[in-house]
C-alpha cells in the first residue's frame, strides 16, 4: 500500500543472530545474573520489536513479557513499581511508548533498575532491519578497550584537527574529558541505557577555539530521520559557530533557520566518535540517534548538550542538538597523531 513502509523478511540467521548478540547485551554489558528479577516490554508494530522481544525472552527465559497494546499504562507502571532494585526493565519499541513517566528510563534508573532501551525500530526498513540486529554484538574487548583508549589521548591532547578527503580543516582547541558509551556500568550510578551502543564523545572546551571547514554528508533532519544529501554540504565555522554553508539543500537550511530562530545562532558543539563497525558511509540506518553509533564522528548544531556546562549558556534557553556526520576520511588527528585510519580507530 501506497505510504506504508516496506520490511524485508527477517529470516531463522537473522533470529538467531539477535539472540546471540541479546545474550551478549544481558550478561557481559549489563551483567544481569541468571535468574534475576526481569520484565520485557514490547509492541508489534514493526518486524523488529517481536523479534527482539523473542531474543530477549530467550535470554532471560523467567522474565514476563508484556504486549504494550494489551495493557493500560497504569498497568505497566504498576509493574515498574513492583520490581525489586536491581532488576532488569527491557524496553522495545516501535517508536517511542508514551506512558505518564516523562522520560521513563530516568524515572527507572531513579527506582533502582538496570534498563536497556530500543527505540525507533518502525524506522528500520529494508535492509536496515539486518544491519540494526548486526549493530547489537557486544564485543567488550573492543569498546571498552578502544573506549578508554580514545579518551585517554582526548585528556592529554593540546588540541585536535578533523580532515576531510579533500583537505578541508575542522581545527578544535584543547577538549573536555571524554565520557563514554561502550557498555560498561561498573564504575557508573545507573545500569543500562538505549541500544545499539558505541560511543566516545566530547567537546572543546573553549567553544571558540573550534574553526575551520568540514563536509557534511549526513544530518539529522527536522523529523529526526538521517537525511542524505547528493553532494556533502560543507560548512565553515568560526568563534564556534556556523557562519557560512555551501552545497546546502533546503532540508538542511531548513535545520539552521529553526535553530537560529530560537537560538540566535548556530553553535558547533558535542565531538561524537562513533565506535560501531556494524555501521559506515554505506551501511546507514534512517533513525538518526541509532546511526550516530556509526565508525566515524558526528557533531551537534545547536546549544544544547546535557553533559557539558558552558558558561555562555543558561540550559533552559538551549533548545537543539541536532546531529551531522562529516568526512573524515583525511583523519582524525589528537595532536601529531592520526588516531582514525581506512574507516577504523587505531589506538
Amino acid at each position: 500500500m501506497s505510504g506504508t513502509p516496506y520490511y524485508c523478511e527477517l529470516s531463522t540467521e537473522h533470529r538467531q543472530q539477535a539472540q546471540h548478540h541479546v545474550a551478549q547485551i544481558v550478561e557481559q554489558a549489563i551483567e544481569h545474573p541468571p535468574g534475576a528479577p526481569a520484565l520485557i516490554v514490547f509492541d508489534t508494530e514493526c518486524p523488529l520489536a517481536p523479534l527482539l522481544a523473542d531474543a530477549y525472552q530467550a535470554a532471560l527465559p523467567q522474565a514476563p513479557r508484556l504486549e504494550i497494546s494489551t495493557v493500560s499504562n497504569e498497568e505497566v507502571l504498576a509493574r515498574f513499581a513492583a520490581l525489586p532494585a536491581g532488576a532488569l526493565v527491557v524496553l522495545i519499541q516501535s517508536t517511542h511508548f508514551r506512558l505518564d513517566a516523562y522520560r521513563l528510563r530516568v524515572q527507572l534508573f531513579a527506582q533502582g533498575l538496570k534498563v536497556i532501551e530500543h527505540v525507533h525500530l518502525a524506522r528500520m526498513i529494508n535492509a536496515e532491519a539486518p544491519r540494526y540486529i548486526a549493530a547489537l554484538a557486544y564485543d567488550a574487548d573492543y569498546y571498552r578497550g578502544t573506549g578508554q583508549a580514545l579518551q585517554a589521548r582526548i585528556a592529554s591532547a593540546p588540541h585536535a584537527r578533523l580532515i576531510s578527503a579533500r583537505g578541508d580543516v575542522l581545527h578544535y582547541g584543547p577538549l573536555e574529558p571524554a565520557k563514554l558509551n561502550v557498555g560498561d556500568y561498573r564504575q557508573l550510578n545507573n545500569i543500562g541505557g538505549q541500544f545499539p551502543i558505541g560511543e566516545v564523545f566530547t567537546e572543546a572546551i573553549d567553544l571558540t577555539s573550534v574553526h575551520g571547514r568540514a563536509q557534511v554528508y549526513v544530518f539529522g533532519d527536522t523529523t529526526f530521520h538521517c537525511n542524505f544529501p547528493a553532494t556533502p554540504i560543507t560548512i565553515e565555522v568560526a568563534a564556534g559557530r556556523i557562519v557560512a554553508v555551501e552545497d546546502s539543500t533546503p532540508e538542511f537550511d531548513a535545520v539552521l533557520a529553526r535553530i537560529r530562530e530560537v537560538e540566535g545562532e548556530v553553535w558547533l558543539r558535542e565531538l561524537g566518535l562513533g565506535l560501531n563497525r556494524a555501521f559506515d558511509r554505506e551501511n546507514t540506518v534512517s533513525d538518526i540517534g541509532t546511526y550516530e553509533r556509526l565508525c566515524g564522528v558526528h557533531l551537534s548544531l545547536g546549544a544544547k548538550h546535557g553533559s557539558y556546562n558552558k558558561p555562555q549558556f543558561k540550559r533552559k534557553d538551549t533548545r537543539f542538538h541536532i546531529d551531522v556526520f562529516v568526512d573524515i576520511a583525511g583523519g582524525v588527528w589528537l595532536g601529531e597523531d592520526n588516531l582514525y585510519q581506512q574507516g577504523r580507530w587505531v589506538v
